[in-house]
């Protein structure tokens, strides 16, 4: 199939229409290209034409398999919590870290509502965004059709500290309602900015690991309106939730968040996920990344694949990894997912 007919067979399934081919996606960033690539981690964040010659290569190597989101411009983490002064560790061979701020709960509210023109590293993702979808820095006929933000959760524990955030989710509601607003708006006015860059935009990306954590009760209260708001703003693309922390207790009210296509925990069964969720969201996954994609073999790629597909019937089913894709997944592994759609 050529790049388009991948790209158009992989949104019908994510739209919700069945297809005569079950797609191969991987969401693929800064921890898995650089390696495959040999290429030093820097180089590959500060030299445009090697970032791009980079994943020009990963899809000819692959041409059957679609890249989620796609030439994604990302610098690991640090887009949106540098808008908030969160320091950033770079290194030769791994994406950047972040160090949280020192705050105090009872501060959070204080913190500023960053604009994503102006603020952090998020301007220089608009501005590489602008230089590929109207500048001629991509070549025909690949474009970029879906942005991605992390979600607010994520950037609470990204700027505030993981155990400091939790921790306010129980004692401090009023501070923790208060910052994930901001974060919320900020989510919303990133991806937004992101689309007005793209020339033919069609979903959005929203990653959030940390909804996982927290009790269903938890989740109803504090992530559930979050997502639904963050998803509401969007009407008309296609909606992808990433949240590979195991989290099966929710699946009861993840169907309300309002989004289209889950990529979750490989560790959660597919079939029983895709039957509490119903026929109306699309299933991204479910290879274990680490464990099956990186540490075993082509032969077990492929039974965990058609297990995936059989649990499905292939309905409803985006191949992938249940989660991103992991450090040192070699190339025979992902011809081997490809092949088991064969």
């Amino acid at each position: 199939m050529s790049y388009q007919a991948n790209w158009d067979n992989f949104m019908a399934v994510a739209r919700g229409e069945q297809t005569d081919r079950v797609p191969v996606a991987l969401i693929v960033d800064s921890p898995w290209i650089p390696g495959f690539m040999n290429m030093n981690m820097l180089d590959f964040f500060l030299f445009p034409d090697r970032w791009l010659a980079a994943h020009l290569h990963v899809i000819e190597r692959f041409p059957d398999l679609v890249l989620v989101p796609g030439f994604w411009v990302e610098y690991g983490m640090a887009a949106e919590p540098t808008a908030f002064g969160t320091p950033i560790l770079w290194r030769q061979d791994a994406p950047p870290a972040l160090r949280h701020l020192d705050l105090p709960p009872d501060q959070w509210a204080n913190l500023p509502r960053p604009d994503p023109q102006t603020d952090g590293m998020m301007p220089l993702v608009l501005r590489r965004l602008i230089d590929l979808e109207q500048k001629g820095g991509l070549p025909d006929p690949y474009r970029i059709h879906i942005v991605a933000a992390r979600g607010p959760l994520a950037l609470a524990t990204h700027v505030l500290g993981t155990t400091p955030f939790l921790e306010a989710t129980a004692m401090e509601p009023e501070a923790t309602q208060a910052v994930l607003d901001i974060f919320t708006d900020l989510v919303i006015a990133f991806l937004q900015a992101q689309l007005d860059c793209l020339r033919e935009p069609q979903g959005i990306l929203l990653l959030d690991d940390i909804m996982g954590m927290l009790s269903p009760r938890a989740f109803k209260r504090i992530a559930l309106p979050l997502l639904q708001r963050i998803f509401g703003a969007f009407d008309g693309l296609v909606k992808f939730y990433h949240n590979d922390t195991p989290c099966p207790h929710l699946l009861p009210h993840l169907s309300e968040a309002g989004f289209d296509v889950f990529n979750f925990s490989h560790t959660m069964d597919i079939g029983e996920v895709q039957a509490a969720l119903g026929p109306q969201i699309a299933l991204m996954g479910n290879v274990a990344p680490l464990a099956v994609l990186v540490n075993s073999t082509p032969e077990q790629v492929e039974a965990d694949a058609r297990a995936c597909i059989e649990k499905t019937g292939g309905k409803g089913l985006i191949l992938s990894a249940g989660g991103g894709a992991s450090t040192g997944m070699p190339a025979a592994h992902v011809d081997a997912l490809l092949r088991a759609v064969q």
